[in-house]
């Protein structure tokens, strides 16, 4: 039986003043009317139900995201006590969901990205699930087909082509390669053989929980104690003291990289993982000066910008070009857009002058 977990637990730095501690970038309206994680869930209908989607977040967002989704079982809401990066983060929640379902496949997907087809999407998460059905020891992850010479994104090389029936393309996977520098990027797009690293697998509950025994011991001994407490007065101090206890890393250091059997399917689907303000330019109309604007805005002069407001708040702009405007009710930022990835030191800095209403 197919289940969906998806990972909630990012802080969303570089969204600040918009995104703060306890309403980070996923349980913002970036893309449209619904929440990013609101969208994720919504985008799995009629292929895993409400039931069967599980979510591991931050502890302090569990409340927040089970607003955000009431039809979501409370149960099925897995806050962690410490941040520990992605491995930890799937082992936690294969561990629990095969202690449910011995046999469940997982389809394991990031709560904000903006992913445009759907139904595109559905149709590669079924074809993955078959995949898997044929080889229960297979993994299989899903390749975005770069479209410029990214230096953000990890990438897969493909190697030879896995025989499947009408489909999405999937092909043995011959590398993962870390983030590049631009030559290296440009390489790699040219070579028409790269695809950017969406972070979305399908996998069996049972094995990704060998694949983590064998590479990650220690991580898997603390993930067991976890599960062999559920259902008893323990589990939650269990969880707390064990979760805690592991040494955090991703799930592409500790598995993805080393695993013999890794199947990537080429996405079918239009993807764009939100990384920053500038993401807006890519998800929304610009006007005819190429300023995106959501919210309320009167530009004089304007051009290049990003501007993101909220409604009953009208944000002028005079003169200027390539700017990056958040308003917020107690919080704006204005920079280049050049300086975009400064917006992370903004936090650092608030956090360590004690200004901790603003995050």
């Amino acid at each position: 039986m197919l289940y969906a977990v998806i990972m909630a637990g990012g802080s969303g730095t570089r969204f600040w003043p918009a995104s703060r501690k306890m309403k980070p970038k996923q349980l913002l309206s970036l893309a449209g009317d619904r929440t990013m994680i609101q969208a994720t869930s919504d985008r799995l209908t009629g292929l895993v139900p409400i039931d069967r989607q599980w979510i591991v977040t931050n502890r302090n967002l569990v409340e927040p995201i089970a607003e955000q989704l009431p039809a979501m079982p409370k149960a099925n809401l897995i806050g962690e006590p410490a941040k520990r990066d992605t491995a930890p983060c799937i082992g936690l929640a294969a561990a629990l969901i095969q202690r449910q379902d011995p046999d469940a496949i997982m389809a394991v997907m990031p709560s904000d990205h903006v992913i445009q087809t759907s139904d595109q999407f559905s149709e590669a998460i079924a074809a993955a699930e078959q995949l898997v059905l044929q080889d229960p020891e297979r993994i299989v992850t899903f390749g975005i087909k770069p479209t410029y010479p990214a230096e953000s994104f990890g990438y897969i090389q493909r190697g030879d082509a896995v025989t499947t029936a009408d489909g999405p393309k999937a092909f043995a996977v011959a590398e993962f390669r870390e983030k590049p520098d631009q030559q290296t990027a440009a390489e790699y797009l040219a070579s028409g053989r790269y695809y950017w690293n969406s972070g979305i697998f399908v996998w069996k509950a049972s094995t990704i929980l060998d694949a983590l025994r064998s590479r990650q011991p220690d991580m898997y001994s603390h993930l067991q104690a976890i599960a062999d407490s559920i259902g008893t007065a323990e589990y939650a101090e269990t969880l707390d003291r064990e979760f805690t206890a592991i040494e955090g890393t991703s799930i592409d250091y500790a598995v993805m990289e080393s695993y013999p059997n890794v199947v990537v399917i080429e996405a079918p689907f239009g993807w764009d993982d939100v990384g920053s303000w500038q993401s807006l330019g890519r998800l929304h109309p610009s006007d005819p000066q190429g300023n995106t604007v959501v919210g309320k805005h009167l530009g004089i002069d304007t051009t290049g910008s990003i501007i993101f407001g909220s409604p009953d708040h009208t944000i002028v702009t005079i003169g200027v070009e390539d700017l990056i405007v958040v308003q917020t009710k107690d919080a704006t930022l204005v920079a280049p857009k050049s300086a975009e990835e400064r917006v992370r030191e903004v936090v650092k800095r608030l956090q360590e002058s004690g200004q901790t209403d603003c995050l």
